[in-house]
């Protein structure tokens, strides 16, 4: 065999592992794809067939529990804080 001939099966090797490394690089991203678009579906299903075509309030302020803890929304807790707060700062002794 000269060396012609096996310079050339080497670079046939290395181009037939490229092209098998990028088939499978392909395969992953389609395989990727594939989960990611069933996870949507399966997210779509719940949204489009719920039962009474509402959805909870996010506000937390309208939360049942919440209210039961005592939780408010930050801008009404921060309203109130600054209420209770009867002394003032004077900056001319700081």
């Amino acid at each position: 065999m000269s060396k012609k001939c096996i310079t050339f099966a080497a670079d046939y090797v290395c181009a037939c592992a490229a092209r098998v490394k990028i088939i499978r690089i392909r395969m992953k991203v389609m395989i990727a794809i594939l989960l990611v678009g069933c996870a949507m579906i399966a997210l779509c299903v719940g949204v489009i067939f719920r039962h009474d075509h509402t959805f909870r309030s996010q506000h937390i302020a309208e939360n049942a529990r919440m209210r039961e803890n005592k939780i408010h929304c930050a801008t009404s807790q921060d309203r109130e804080e600054r209420k209770k707060q009867t002394k003032k700062i004077n900056i001319k002794n700081l």
